[in-house]
């Protein structure tokens, strides 16, 4: 299906959201759109419970981007939307709100699905992995035997026909094969809606393909590696907008040397900004400094070696889960460890958002200088024999006694697992897929094992600006873009 083209700019300023879902017209001069689709017939729809000016006002939603409130206005007239853009520019902020929106005023709740391609990233939205929701196991069959498998499955069958909204989050490592699977199979388990895209199902899609690409496991260098090669992509939309204002960072040199890097430009001025960075061997890189890895074995070594040479009693914070199975298995996936180990001294790291204002978010660095006892908490007897809360002292200097807290699986409206635990992980080293989602403000990180396309980008730009990053192992080889990604991006939206 041939779709215009349009090329537009972010805006410095910020509209509020209640006049720009007004009666007045939108312009979309203001926007950065990869695809407007307004020739999909199969799209059409009319939201059962949105109204205008009182649901959106109700959301109590903070300033958003002209881009943001133009996602918001597309899904409220239950259009599908594929959300794309660079770290730090608020793809899953914006996700949030998208589901909020579609739960509380587009669609009964119950028919809300929200999952994502990794169990960190599913978990981060209280959704479930795609594969669990879809009931495919891992998906390799052909599109006739996974259909099969689907229709076998009541549990798996029922949310097919149920769903009436279907969130996507992290769709860079979902193939293109994959993605035309669903369709099939989301056309063939809804009758009344065959012929329509998707069975007519309304879909969020977020995720940046720059960064973490598809586990292609056949090694076919035939097969559709991309989400975005799949043939049903186009038809699945209705706008296709990249995110262009970084929130992330704030130095516009640091930025722009980091788009450079996403799209595999090796720009050798704007590199020598990482000479600074770079370790010679004369640096000595402080002791708390969060360092990157790409495998988890790496991560635990360290964090148990650094945890060890304390030598200071540890004390240990079980996870008390809830649920059954898989939903259950889903929560040992996510961020939120099995067994939570530390000790006076211990570096951590927040895993969820405690106090947006203090700067006490999913990301910040601290350490542990006291425990206070509370017998009085039931989750926390549960966690730990000794019921021991940790106090710490965050890098900004805000103190903190961090109280248990819990994630949960949700199909649809209802909870199926829960995961009660400390919301802490030791951060003498951390991996690249835990920090989905995260703003480190310092951050160490050998580049030396970085060969896939993508990983390069991913690493740097976790970090909050240039002073708090110290990298080795560099070489402008390693910085690498997919073609595929390439030519998706710059064919949508122009150089």
């Amino acid at each position: 299906m041939m779709m215009r083209f349009l090329r537009l700019v972010l805006p410095s300023r910020l509209l509020s959201l209640n006049r720009f879902l007004g009666f007045h017209r939108f312009s979309t001069s203001h926007s950065h759109i990869i695809k407007k689709n307004n020739n999909n017939k199969n799209r059409s729809f009319s939201p059962r419970y949105f109204s205008t000016h009182s649901s959106l006002e109700q959301l109590k939603t903070p300033k958003l981007t002209e881009q943001q409130q133009l996602v918001l206005k597309d899904v409220s007239k239950g259009k599908s939307v594929f959300i794309t853009g660079s770290g730090g520019t608020g793809k899953t902020f914006l996700l949030k709100q998208v589901v909020n929106l579609l739960k509380q005023q587009v669609h009964k709740p119950d028919e809300v699905f929200v999952t994502a391609s990794t169990g960190v990233a599913a978990c981060a939205l209280n959704g479930q992995t795609l594969h669990s929701f879809a009931g495919i196991g891992l998906g390799e069959d052909d599109e006739e035997e996974l259909l099969s498998r689907v229709c076998k499955n009541k549990l798996a069958f029922q949310r097919w026909k149920k769903v009436k909204a279907l969130v996507i989050d992290e769709i860079s490592m979902i193939s293109g094969e994959l993605f035309d699977k669903l369709e099939y199979i989301a056309e063939m388990c809804r009758p009344k809606k065959r012929g329509k895209t998707w069975g007519g199902i309304q879909l969020i899609v977020s995720g940046d393909f720059f960064q973490l690409p598809p586990i292609i496991r056949n090694g076919n260098d035939d097969i559709k590696e991309f989400a975005f090669e799949a043939g049903c992509w186009n038809d699945s939309f209705d706008l296709q907008l990249e995110l262009t204002r970084v929130f992330r960072q704030s130095d516009s040199q640091f930025i722009e040397l980091l788009q450079g890097i996403r799209k595999g430009h090796r720009d050798a001025n704007k590199l020598k900004l990482l000479d600074k960075c770079c370790l010679n061997g004369l640096v000595n890189v402080p002791s708390d400094v969060p360092r990157l890895f790409p495998r988890n074995d790496d991560v635990k070594r360290l964090n148990n070696e650094r945890l060890k040479n304390l030598g200071k009693e540890i004390v240990s914070y079980k996870a008390v889960d809830k649920g059954v199975n898989p939903w259950r298995n889903q929560l040992q996936q996510g961020i939120a460890p099995d067994v939570l180990e530390i000790c006076l001294g211990a570096r951590v790291m927040l895993i969820k958002n405690k106090d947006v204002e203090a700067g006490l978010v999913n990301g910040a660095v601290g350490t542990v200088i006291g425990f206070d006892r509370d017998y009085a908490s039931k989750v926390l007897r549960k966690m730990c024999a000794e019921c021991l809360r940790p106090k710490v002292r965050f890098d900004s200097g805000v103190e903190m006694v961090i109280e248990p807290d819990t994630w949960e699986v949700m199909e649809g409206n209802e909870v199926q697992a829960q995961r009660g635990q400390i919301p802490l992980i030791l951060a003498w080293a951390v991996s690249i897929h835990k920090c989905q989602g995260m703003t480190l403000d310092r951050m160490q990180t050998d580049l030396s094992r970085a060969f896939g396309c993508g990983m390069v980008y991913v690493a740097l730009s976790r970090v909050r600006s240039l002073d708090g990053l110290y990298i080795s192992g560099f070489s402008s080889s390693k910085i690498k873009a997919h073609p595929k990604v390439l030519q998706f991006y710059e064919g949508q939206v122009g150089s």
